[in-house]
This record gives structure tokens, C-alpha cells and sequence, in this order.
């Protein structure tokens, strides 16, 4: 095999570069607290562990036929890493890192990029912004799960990766996957498996395929509303204080949910509000949030990553909000009757396989491709459950973690979910025409906790 084909982009990496729009870029940003963290501790840690993995060394080049991982002659860790200096406090420190989620990345260099402010008031802020073809944010979790140990007196187990992707085998394991995922159907209810014939069970998985495939393409798209608005490409960011995940686990307990059904009403409620406040017809409004499920534990062994490796691999499922529910109650056990329905279909994998199409089709043919997708829903969830106890960054513990999830196509508004140390926080990033005040958005996502029976 030669050097260079072993260093092409896989398509559901290349096809984040495909749909990028200049007004909606396709990075995934990262913020820590970490407690007493100095330059010099972060350009070690960065050294010796951060750049085991190849891909950091390497940026994305477009070359026929397609996007090529190629090294950077010039490459120097203090390219990707600027010391800010300042004593930001709360509100200072967001307005920061919103500026920064506005600020693109040099292509003629490996796209990401740390941000140190040292001295910011209540811990030293950690900034990462990486472009979405390097990671998803499972893979880049699991990375800091691996390297942020549980006590400071532990190092770092050294990992890495090289890159030796054979889309060559990732293509026949693919369709490997396919087959494997239509044999695990149940045949039709009434016939048994051992009844029914070889030509029986494939037509039944056909029409399971097409009758999955239809229902996707179907799927209305969402209500023209306030969340649906041309974007301007800027962007303001905000995260909430901690709240203790008991709390969630509780209210999830005592209406048997899961916390992710919690967590989801929260923002349906959140989005409810700002719809009601347009004087939207909310028997009318049809509006989907576009959430990432993890696809790793579905794939052959062929395919599925090593752990602590790079790359995406997730599909989207697309989650009716109950906007026009008038409880807090009746909206949970609608996200709930949702979310299960979603979990046993094959959505998240089509739209996995149907993402990976976008670097493989002609340009023109994109944006098609993408409206497909992101015309059905006004905004993206993301849920990262973090580590359940304190880690350390550098022998430093970290105190807080948060994210920011892009938002690809038309939509403007996104929401993360992190879990960390017994802690919740949710996170808002939205082009300043959809949400001009992200704060009073997150407000409400937290006030839906007080209005469940305690």
C-alpha cells in the first residue's frame, strides 16, 4: 500500500470539510477549568501526550479524489498554542470564548488549536477548538478521559495513533455492516424464524430497509419560526452553573425515565418558551432536535475503532420536540415514547452512512444532501457523560468541563449536555439571529427542573 493511500481521510471524516459553510463552521470547541494549570505544565503535557497521535502532526489537503491527511512541514506546538493574559471573571470569560468560536482556522495548518488563560477568576480557562473531520467529540472525551488521570500523582498512560486508514476495507466493512445489521431483524410477527425461507427473510428485510430509508425521507420537515432564520455567522456562546446530577437522577426515578428524557424536556421546554414568546401557532409547530447516538458498539470488528483512536462515528436521529405540550410531565413522556421508538430503528446508521456520502458525491449534489437533513430540525442536542469523579490535566485538577457542538446546514442553535464529578452543565451556541440572549435560554432549560413533583 502506498503512503499516500494510507493517509486518505475516511468519508464520515472528509464529508465535516464537505458540509462546512462559511456562515456555520464544522469545529467542536472545548472548555476546562483547570485549577493552577501554567504554560509550561500544558506545552509538557502537550508534548509528551497530546502529539502521540499522529493526525495532530497532519492537516487535511484536498487533492482528486477526495481530502488527504498530509503532514505540516512547519510544524510547531506553539502554532497551537496561545497564552491569553487577564483576569477574565464569568461574564468577561464567555464574551472571550464566543469571540474565539468566531475566529476561523488557518487552513495551511492542522486544524485545532489550545487557548491558555492562566490567571481567569476562578480557574485557569482551558480553550480547544478542533475541526469535526479530526474527532468526534466521543473520541476527543475519550482521549482526555485517557490522559487526565483520577489523581495527580498518577501519569498519563501514553497513548496514540497512527494513521493507516484503508477505506478500501472501512468501504467493504461497511456494507458488511449493512447486511449484518439487516440479519439481526426479527422476521414478520406470526412466522418464525426457523418457518420462514431464505427468499422470505430477505424480502421482510427489504421492505424493513425501504420502509426505514422512506420513513427518514419523509419526516416533515421543521416550522418556519424565530429558531429558523437566515444566519448572520456570529455566534455567542454561554454555559450554566453546575447542578448536581442527583437531581436529574431523581426526577428520573420518580417518573421512570432515563436522565437523557430529563435532560431533553429541559430543552423542549426551553424552546417552548421562546416559540410561545413569537406568538408561534403551537398547535401547529412541527420543530425536531437533531441528536448524536454513538454507533460505535453497532459495528463489525472489521470497522469499529480501536479505543483511543480518532474519527466519527455517530448518526443522528432526529427527535420531535413537544413544543405544544403544556406540562412538564406530558412533555417527558412524549420525549420518552420518542427517544425508545428511535433507539430500535435503523436511523442512526443511515444517516451515519448517508453523512459519509457527502465527500463522495459531486458538489453541486451537496447541499441537497445536506437541506436532507438539517431542514428537519431547528437545533442540535449533544449529551457527553463525562467521568464520574475529578480528574487531572497535567498533575492540576479540573473543576469544570463544557463543549459546544457545531451545527451543520441552516440550523443556528446548539446544545450540550456534559456530565462531570456528580455535575451537570448545559451549554448554548447560537447565531445572533436565532438567539440574541443565549443566557435567558438556559435559564429556562434549568426552570423546568423546579415545575417536576419533588
Amino acid at each position: 500500500m502506498s503512503q499516500k493511500e494510507s493517509h486518505l481521510l475516511l468519508p464520515v471524516d472528509s464529508a465535516w470539510l464537505a458540509l462546512e459553510r462559511p456562515d456555520n463552521p464544522m469545529t467542536i470547541t472545548v472548555m476546562m477549568r483547570v485549577e493552577g494549570l501554567t504554560e509550561a505544565r500544558l506545552l509538557e503535557f502537550l508534548r509528551i501526550y497530546w502529539m502521540a497521535w499522529e493526525r495532530f502532526r497532519r492537516l487535511p489537503v484536498r487533492r482528486a479524489p477526495g481530502w488527504w491527511w498530509e503532514d505540516d512541514p512547519v510544524f510547531s506546538l506553539r502554532h497551537h498554542l496561545e497564552v491569553v493574559p487577564g483576569r477574565f471573571d464569568r461574564e468577561a470569560l464567555q464574551d472571550w470564548v464566543s469571540a474565539r468560536l468566531n475566529q476561523s482556522l488557518p487552513g495551511y495548518r492542522p486544524l485545532w488549536k489550545f487557548w491558555l488563560v492562566p490567571e481567569a477568576v476562578g480557574g485557569a480557562a482551558l480553550l480547544l477548538r478542533m475541526h469535526h473531520c479530526y474527532a468526534d467529540g466521543l473520541s476527543l472525551l475519550g482521549i482526555f478521559d485517557r490522559l487526565c488521570p483520577p489523581s495527580p500523582q498518577q501519569a498519563p498512560v501514553l497513548y496514540g495513533a497512527r494513521e493507516e486508514a484503508d477505506s478500501g476495507r472501512w468501504v467493504r466493512a461497511a456494507s458488511a455492516w449493512l447486511n449484518e445489521l439487516a440479519a439481526s431483524e426479527a422476521a414478520p410477527t406470526g412466522s418464525g424464524a426457523s418457518g420462514c425461507s431464505a427468499l422470505e427473510r430477505a424480502a421482510w428485510k427489504s421492505l424493513k430497509l425501504a420502509n426505514e430509508l422512506s420513513q427518514f425521507l419523509v419526516e416533515p420537515e421543521d416550522s418556519q419560526s424565530s429558531l429558523k432564520r437566515s444566519l448572520l455567522g456570529r455566534r455567542q456562546c454561554r454555559w450554566s452553573q453546575p447542578v448536581a446530577l442527583e437531581r436529574f437522577h431523581s426526577i428520573a426515578v420518580a417518573t421512570g425515565v432515563t436522565i437523557n428524557d430529563v435532560l431533553l424536556s429541559c430543552v423542549a421546554s426551553a424552546v417552548r418558551k421562546r416559540l410561545v414568546a413569537d406568538d408561534t401557532d403551537m398547535d401547529e409547530a412541527v420543530l425536531h432536535a437533531a441528536v448524536p447516538v454513538d454507533i460505535r458498539s453497532r459495528l463489525p470488528e472489521d470497522i469499529k475503532p480501536e479505543s483511543g483512536s480518532l474519527g466519527n462515528y455517530f448518526g443522528t436521529v432526529f427527535v420531535p420536540l413537544p413544543v405544544d405540550g403544556e406540562s412538564p410531565l406530558e412533555r417527558l413522556f412524549r420525549i420518552k415514547h420518542e427517544t425508545r421508538k428511535l433507539k430500535k430503528s435503523w436511523q442512526p446508521g443511515l444517516s451515519w452512512a448517508l453523512t459519509g456520502s457527502a465527500s463522495l458525491i459531486p458538489e453541486a449534489w451537496r447541499q441537497p444532501v445536506a437541506d436532507l437533513f438539517y431542514r428537519k430540525a431547528s437545533a442540535v442536542v449533544s449529551n457527553v457523560p463525562g467521568t464520574r469523579e475529578q480528574r487531572y490535566l497535567a498533575g492540576c485538577r479540573i473543576l469544570e468541563q463544557m463543549f459546544w457542538v457545531p451545527q451543520a446546514g441552516d440550523i443556528g442553535l446548539g446544545v450540550s449536555i456534559v456530565s462531570y464529578a456528580g455535575q451537570v452543565q448545559f451549554g448554548v451556541v447560537a447565531d445572533e439571529a436565532v438567539l440574541a440572549a443565549p443566557e435567558s435560554f438556559l435559564d429556562d432549560c434549568l426552570h423546568e427542573l423546579d415545575l417536576f413533583p419533588s
